[in-house]
This record gives C-alpha cells, structure tokens and sequence, in this order.
C-alpha cells in the first residue's frame, strides 16, 4: 500500500515495487491526477489521508504501507495546511494501521525534520526530530509528523522512518524544485545565483532506500537517504557541461535574495509560477549540508549513484517528455 504514490518519489517506489513482482495499492485523493501511474498495473483504490475511514479500508489486507503523502512548501503561510495534511495525515496513517493490523509501516520524513547541528557538524541520525529547532513551517510539520509516528511506535506499531535529502531524477511528472531548477536553467530564467550548498540524491536510490527500510530497518529507528553534497557555482557548471546552456555567472548576495524572497510568495501567486526562491531557501542553501548515510548503508545496504549521472537522467527525461 502506498499513499501519494502518484508524486516524485511515489510513482519511482510504485515502479520498483512492480518491478521486483510485489502487488500495489494506490491510496489516491478524488482530487489528484494520477497520470504518473498510468500504464502501470497498480490496483487504485480513493482515499484521502484526512479521511480515517478511507484509509482504514484501503489499508484492509496490506502486508506493508509506504507512507508519502504531504505537501512539500518553501512559501510562508501555509502552516495550517502543513499541519493538517503532513501531520494529522500521518496520525491518521499510524491510526489506520494499529486498527488494520498492518505489519509495517515506512514513513518518509525529511532531511530538514531532523534538527540541525552547527557547521562543521556532521548531520546523522543522532539528532532528534525536533519541531521548535528546524527550518520553516514545512520542516517543523515534518519533524511533528516523525514524531507522530515514534508515537504510533510506542503503541506497538511496527514503523520505520526514512529521511531523504534532495530529491532529483527522472519520472519527475509534478515537477519538484529541482526539476524546476533544470527547466529555468535551460530556459535561461536563472540570471545569478547566490552561494550555498546542498545534498542531492537520485530519486530512484531513495525508492530503493524505502524498500530496504521495510525489509531490514529496525522498528522505531530512522535512516538518513542522502547523496553527496554540491555547492551551487558546482551544481551550475555542471548543468552547462549537461545542456550547452551557458551558467549565469553574476553572484547575488545572500542579504539580497532574502530580502528580495521576502516579496516572491505574490510574485509567484500573481504569475502562478512554481516558487523557487524564497528567503526560505536562501536560508537552506546557507544551512548545513554536510549529511551522512553512514547508517542506512551499514544497516540497510543503502548506496546513492553520482549526482551527475542523476542530473544527465533528469534531463533525459525531462526533454522525452515535452517539459524543456
């Protein structure tokens, strides 16, 4: 069973899922387009991860859920819809599987539900969720959720918790950040960039990562899914070496884009464009991004592929179907 199987990360799992002969469930709003699940053999039953009931039902008969339902935000404003959906959702998820008597529970958390140590600190899974010491409302809904779920542990659930870092790759139907960062990038929107840095991770590793963790994680524990960690002026040369398209080369100062990000939330609700930067991830890109997956390639035999063979795919995919 998978909820938000039709999102980035969802639809990859599905597709492992169905390629290792495993038989899926798709719990799917009344509202969502499913269309990265077409063509693919997945039984698709309506449900809603505020609708207890619905879940309850769908549930009914699953071996396992793979819980990745939520909504992903770097625009203020929206921490009751954050709230609602990522953590009443995933209670309502854990409560759905105590009174169906699933055997396992995977939910996929976030890097930035995991509370943040200082630069020059290595970020691992000895740091605790921890809601009032995070990033922004998403992250804060993030780390509430996780915590719902240890919660759900502490009832008997059997649960574990995967945190991945950046997501990018192929099969990218809804458009995530970075998908969104390729496209201005080839569409020469991105006239300067600002410093920083962060961890990538290919999407179809974390889809292997969340299967490892329902077949060999450990009840209660969670497992960092990271990649490797790219500066921005890397990130970019290597778009150009990619696409041919030549790299803004104007750095814009940090202050600047976060004042700037002050005013992009009705820049982007007037345009209607997918937002991108906002002082929230100007501040991202400043944070620490120095990330291990020391424990999920120890417990679970977790490995992530290069960021450039990840990046080469994405592009791939994006230009086969008609997004640049």
């Amino acid at each position: 069973m998978v909820t938000g199987a039709a999102g980035h990360i969802g639809n990859v799992l599905v597709r492992e899922l169905l390629s290792r002969g495993e038989s899926v469930r798709a719990v799917i709003p009344p509202f969502e387009d499913a269309v990265s699940l077409d063509g693919l053999k997945v039984e698709m039953v309506e449900g809603d991860v505020l609708e207890i009931n619905s879940l309850k039902q769908a549930f009914e008969g699953s071996d396992a859920v793979y819980h990745l339902a939520g909504i992903v935000s770097i625009s203020p404003g929206r921490s009751k819809l954050l709230y609602r959906v990522n953590v009443e959702g995933t209670r309502n998820v854990v409560e759905a599987c105590l009174k169906t008597a699933v055997r396992r529970l995977v939910y996929t958390s976030s890097i930035h539900a995991i509370k943040e140590p200082p630069h020059g600190t290595v970020v691992d899974e000895t740091f605790p969720f921890d809601p009032d010491n995070v990033l922004g409302d998403y992250a804060k809904s993030k780390a509430q959720a996780s915590l719902e779920v240890l919660k759900g542990v502490n009832r008997g659930l059997d649960a574990v918790i995967v945190c991945p870092t950046g997501v990018i790759g192929p099969y990218d139907y809804k458009i995530s950040e970075m998908g969104q960062v390729i496209i201005d990038f080839v569409k020469r929107r991105l006239k300067s960039y600002i410093a920083g840095a962060y961890d990538l991770v290919d999407v179809r590793d974390v889809a292997m990562g969340i299967i490892l963790a329902c077949e060999k994680g450990n009840s209660g524990e969670s497992y960092i899914l990271s990649g490797a960690q790219i500066t921005i002026p890397d990130l970019l040369l290597m778009l150009e070496e990619l696409t041919g398209v030549k790299a803004p080369t104007i750095k814009a100062p940090t202050w600047l884009v976060r004042l700037a990000g002050s005013f992009a939330p009705l820049y982007y609700r007037l345009t209607k464009a997918k937002p991108l930067f906002t002082a929230y991830s100007a501040d991202v890109l400043a944070s620490n991004s120095v990330i291990s997956s020391e424990k999920a390639h120890r417990e679970l035999g977790y490995s992530a592929r290069p960021t450039r063979e990840s990046l080469e795919d994405a592009i791939r995919w994006l230009r086969e179907n008609g997004k640049l």
